[in-house]
């Protein structure tokens, strides 16, 4: 009976280094490996290639744009280095290779070690909390610089000061920034400038460098040193990207000593610009003061005069005037009363009383004869008003034009008293008893 072979899976080289790849990118964390530089390349693209050797082995290396271009040195044959990248494969020669991500001189790495060890130690100590960071003060009379006093950050910072707010003093604490005995040196001025108090805020500065030249400020010593200096302090040590132990332990850390200076002091104008704006609410709110008190003492001294012996005496005089006016009435008004009294006694004593029946009598009598005398008078009247009628009736215009005659009026409403006075073809109103008509005086004839 055949033997049935069971199902292979083949693989090409490509598909084969695919895989090989793949498995070499999941397994493998991103490494740190330390060697020497051999066989290094820099081609027109940018991408640095090179082999990361020991005494027993060597690697292939690659690091890519724009990564190569952020190296803040230039690698070179024969370099000792420190690595950080991924393990994977380079298909077409089927050689695995560290793409680097990251890479420094291997001292510098070991410094970095160091110093990422001592982070962890002060910020479990709470050395970096915000809330034990004190705030600056906002106008400083007196800044101390702690720096060397023949580098460019020393004058970026004088610089600066002097342009922003020139009323601060500003004293140089010198000492050195760079080597073994730099620590040791800024330690002992922070403890005279504490001794001397008389700062208000402390600057601790220099320019940028590598790691080595920066070292000396991720001293623990002088990091704890700065945490309980009691003058607040700001750090400005190297540039933007460089980060040391002094700037996390500072109450404020700049990233350049320009900033730094910026920080420390207001700016100038706008100090000006501020002082100017408080000057005038502070006038306006005096002028409202001013103004309130002022109406507050116009009532005070109205009431005040209001009180005086004079004006007391002055309304007392007007009110007993009007009182001896009133009084001056009701006295008049007494008299006029008795007078009526008597009047009305001596009516009463006259016998007037008694004769008015009498006189009630007589007028009877004598209304039927007024009445008569009236109605005679009025009948004489109206035939005498009668005859005067007629009269002007008889001469009267409108009796005229009764008996058939007219009256006639030109255009103007004037009366025409002669014939001349009417132009051929002219019209004019003839008015008679009963109305009015319009008349045209004919044009003469031709041949007249």
């Amino acid at each position: 009976m055949p033997t049935v072979e069971p199902a292979r899976d083949v693989f090409s080289p490509s598909a084969l280094n695919r895989l090989v790849r793949d498995l070499l990118d999941d397994a493998l964390p991103a490494l740190w490996v330390e060697g020497e530089i051999s066989n290094f390349a820099r081609p027109a693209s940018g991408h640095l290639y090179f082999s990361l050797k020991d005494a027993n082995a060597q690697i292939r290396c690659a690091l890519f744009r724009p990564k190569s271009t952020a190296l803040r040195f230039a690698p070179q044959n024969g370099m000792q280095v420190l690595l950080r990248g991924r393990v994977s494969l380079y298909e077409p020669r089927g050689d695995y290779q560290l793409i680097v991500e990251q890479m420094e001189p291997a001292g510098e790495g070991a410094l970095q070690r160091e110093f990422e060890r001592l982070k962890r130690v002060l910020a479990a100590e709470g050395l970096f909390d915000a809330a034990r960071k004190r705030a600056l003060p906002r106008l400083p009379r007196r800044i101390g610089i702690l720096s060397s006093p023949t580098g460019a950050a020393v004058r970026d910072v004088l610089t600066v000061l002097r342009r922003r707010f020139p009323l601060a003093r500003v004293e140089l604490l010198p000492v050195p920034v760079q080597g073994k005995e730099a620590p040791a040196a800024i330690r002992d001025m922070l403890a005279r400038a504490v001794r001397a108090a008389r700062h208000d805020v402390l600057l601790i500065t220099r320019g940028g460098g590598s790691l080595e030249d920066l070292w000396a400020f991720n001293d623990e010593a002088l990091a704890r040193t700065i945490a309980a200096c009691p003058i607040p302090v700001v750090s400005a040590v190297g540039h933007e990207i460089d980060f040391s132990l002094t700037d996390l332990v500072a109450d404020l850390r700049a990233a350049t000593p320009s900033v730094a200076a910026e920080l420390l002091v207001p700016d100038r104008a706008e100090l000006d610009q501020w002082l100017t704006t408080q000057a005038r609410q502070l006038t306006s709110r005096m002028t409202r003061q001013l103004q309130g008190h002022a109406q507050q003492l116009d009532h005070l001294q109205a009431r005040l005069q209001a009180q005086r012996p004079q004006v007391r005496l002055t309304r007392g005089r007007e009110r007993l005037q009007a009182l001896r006016a009133r009084l001056l009435r009701m006295q008049l008004w007494a008299i006029l009363q008795q007078r009526l009294e008597a009047i009305g006694t001596r009516l009463r004593h006259s016998g007037v009383t008694a004769r008015l029946p009498a006189l009630r009598q007589a007028l009877e009598r004598l209304h039927p004869r007024l009445l008569l005398a009236v109605r005679a008078r009025l009948q004489a009247q109206q035939t005498r008003i009668e005859l005067l009628a007629r009269t002007l009736h008889a001469i009267s215009p409108l009796g005229t034009l009764q008996r058939g005659y007219a009256i006639l009026f030109d255009a103007d409403g004037r009366a025409i008293r002669l014939a001349t006075a009417i132009q051929p073809g002219a019209t004019v109103t003839a008015r008679l008893c009963d109305g009015s008509v319009i008349l045209r005086r004919p044009a003469p004839p031709a041949d007249a």
